[in-house]
């Protein structure tokens, strides 16, 4: 642990004062934020009917608008976006903001041209999307896995990186009992309530943590002496008083400030952030995050109609400028307040006040709270960051359970009743809670001086041939399987060679005097334009590869496409079909999702009528809490709650009528809103380009 001397530098052990040290006021603001979050989500899992699969995983689809934006946006912004985007923005300025406004528009793309198609296609997850548009089960497969991957070792662990290196510098615990608990909480509200829980927590959550983060913009900006003081003077304020602190390489201090520390836009062969990729390579990126990620998506399908989706979508769009004022303002107010330990270059001098060699950019935020913040108001701070951690570890959770169980078990237990599945979720999530502690000490020794920066590049690796994919299927009938599942391998060998390159090779630290021996791919091309590159190459070999192999008939494609995804025909489930043509003779109902019990499955179901057998269920159930208040069994909710089997026809024009926005008048407000939030994002590129 370190302690600060009045003058500001970092001391070792015994030598100054102590940062802060927590004034009961400040406990008592964390046990309210805790006793308060407790009580939301008991509130809301009573609420929630999580024994179905539609209400454990998707909230009876039921959730309103406002849940809705405000679940993408907690979801999105974790204790990763806290201390990343301060960090980045102690770096190097305004730039980083790019990648929020850019998330404005995308946004928007997700609710007008992808949630219709969703809706319309009548899916749960995204895997299970790709298995209804092309058929087979290899592509939904890979990507059920490499998704459950992604969650574990880039979200998770970020998001627990951050939230760690937060808590040890604000309270001087112990990391692993810090993060465990955090971890246990997250998971009782996932496990207990479902995606209900999860989104009302998140509303909550999500009000504290714009609350919290005004008030400390206002405070480090006052200390700054205002807004234009801070930007016209950052490259002088950023640059450590003293010079022992800031490495020199070819006469120039490596604490330097980029000068376009104010622009969003910077010449293409910027280092750090060249505008071609700001512009194309984040879209790109973008789009596979908020179009195509479950996380994000399952909130937007939890909503009760295709209107309040929309809406949701608008009301996160313009919460997204919020993190420029509120996390990347303040970590530039950081640096300029404390240059000598946010700004220093020194790799000793580092090593010693944050205790990583490459920048102690990622504690600007931690110390603005330790050390700005009033008695009682840093409780309060402490409380937004666990809010951020816990909204986006319990998204993760929700998420990774629902592809699990659905697009994983479902393939092994097709005879699976609802609420074995719902105790699958809930297992899985404790699996991932264990994975997650012990991804703990690796998460230590892998921290990077830009931390928002790491989970960019690591996206830009892997998610470019997805994003590729998913937009020729939305929008393309002509792509097929062959197609898709070859752009997808082909891209996933390119990214990982890079992947695998990037970390096999170390940056040179500035002031170091070691040359730069990284290959051309690692030292000259960046993560984002190499992302590019990526989604090029995955959407013209998914292309070539289409077509030159048999097209996919119109019959199977009703409503899993843009063009046709107001189509009231009856659509043919490719599976089903070549099952049929191989057991001739044999009927199925292909147009039934294979995720949802038909009333065949139901009936073939042996049932146990033996009453020691039902007991045990029952005792298993209420550990699991899962079942009615009385102990019933699924049996008797099978009884209960078995739904109508809809005729083709009837789920044909049902799903097409889900993918419309049948109310003129809360179409007419969603496009205004819409307008208005292009119109606003297009201002704040000029603004600051």
């Amino acid at each position: 642990m370190y302690y600060w001397s009045e003058s500001g530098s970092a001391e070792p052990d015994g030598v100054g004062v102590q940062a802060h040290s927590l004034h009961w006021s400040d406990y008592l603001v964390i046990g309210l934020y805790f006793a308060g979050i407790l009580a939301v989500g008991y509130w809301s899992s009573r609420k929630s009917q999580g024994d179905s699969v539609s209400g454990y995983f998707l909230a009876n689809r039921s959730m309103h608008w406002i849940p809705v934006g405000a679940s993408l946006f907690a979801s999105n912004v974790g204790s990763g976006h806290f201390v990343g985007l301060a960090g980045s923005g102690a770096s190097s300025g305004l730039s980083i903001s790019a990648f929020e406004f850019n998330a404005m528009f995308v946004l928007l793309v997700l609710g007008w041209f992808f949630l219709p198609v969703y809706f319309a296609a009548g899916v749960n997850t995204m895997p299970e999307y790709l298995r209804k548009r092309f058929g087979g089960q290899r592509i939904r497969i890979y990507l059920s896995v490499l998704a459950l991957l992604l969650y574990i070792f880039t979200k998770i662990s970020a998001d627990l990186f951050a939230g760690a290196l937060f808590i040890k510098q604000a309270l001087g615990l112990n990391m692993y009992v810090s993060v465990i608990i955090l971890l246990a909480i997250s998971a009782v509200f996932t496990m207990a309530g479902g995606l209900t829980t999860v989104m009302w927590t998140d509303f909550v959550q999500t009000i504290l943590m714009l609350i919290g983060a005004l008030v400390l913009t206002i405070l480090s900006l006052i200390e700054v002496k205002g807004y234009s003081n801070l930007m016209d003077n950052f490259a002088t304020l950023a640059e450590p008083t003293n010079q022992s602190y800031a490495a020199i390489e070819d006469g120039k201090s490596c604490s330097a400030v980029n000068k376009y520390y104010r622009n969003l836009l910077r010449p293409a062969n910027d280092a750090d952030l060249p505008w071609t990729g700001m512009v194309f390579g984040i879209t790109i990126s973008a789009v596979w995050y908020w179009c195509s990620d479950q996380v994000i998506v399952q909130r937007a399908l939890s909503a009760k109609n295709i209107s309040h989706a929309k809406a949701g979508c608008t009301l996160c769009s313009f919460l997204k400028i919020s993190p420029l004022y509120l996390m990347v303002l303040p970590g530039m107010a950081a640096r300029a307040l404390w240059p000598n330990e946010v700004g220093c270059s020194d790799a000793a001098k580092c090593k010693s006040i944050c205790g990583s060699e490459a920048g102690c950019t990622n504690i600007a935020y931690p110390l603005l709270v330790l050390r700005i913040m009033p008695k009682g108001v840093t409780g309060l701070m402490l409380s937004v960051m666990m809010a951020a951690l816990m909204s986006s570890l319990t998204s993760i959770f929700n998420s990774a359970s629902t592809i699990f169980t659905i697009d994983i078990y479902n393939r092994f237990r097709r005879q699976a009743s609802e609420i074995e599945q719902v105790i699958a979720g809930r297992a899985f999530v404790l699996f991932l809670v264990v994975i997650s502690i012990f991804w703990i000490p690796i998460i230590e020794t892998s921290q990077n001086s830009q931390l928002f920066n790491y989970i960019q590049s690591v996206t830009s690796y892997l998610s470019p041939p997805v994003c590729a994919v998913y937009v020729l299927a939305i929008f393309w009938g002509r792509i097929n399987e062959k197609g898709a599942f070859w752009g997808l391998m082909i891209g996933l060998a390119i990214g990982i060679v890079r992947f695998v390159m990037e970390f096999s090779y170390s940056v040179p630290l500035c002031g170091s005097g070691v040359k730069d021996s990284r290959p051309t791919i690692l030292s000259e091309i960046h993560y984002l334009h190499f992302g590019i590159i990526l989604f090029v190459i995955s959407l013209i070999v998914t292309t070539v590869i289409s077509l030159l192999t048999k097209p996919m008939e119109e019959k199977n494609l009703y409503r899993l496409t843009y063009w046709s995804k107001y189509s009231q025909l009856v659509r043919e489930d490719i599976d089903c079909e070549e099952q049929v043509s191989k057991q001739s003779g044999e009927s199925n109902n292909c147009f039934v999702s294979d995720e949802m019990p038909t009333e065949d499955t139901i009936k073939d179901r042996p049932i146990d009528q033996s009453s020691e057998d039902k007991q045990k269920r029952r005792l298993l159930y209420t550990i699991c809490c899962v079942g009615s208040a009385n102990g019933s069994t699924d049996d008797d909710l099978n009884v209960e709650n078995k739904c109508k089997i809809e005729t083709k026809e009837e789920e044909a024009v049902r799903c097409a009528e889900e993918a419309k926005e049948n109310d003129t008048v809360w179409r007419g407000i969603n496009n205004l809103f819409a307008i208005l939030a292009i119109a606003v994002t297009a201002f704040f590129w000029g603004y600051y380009a």
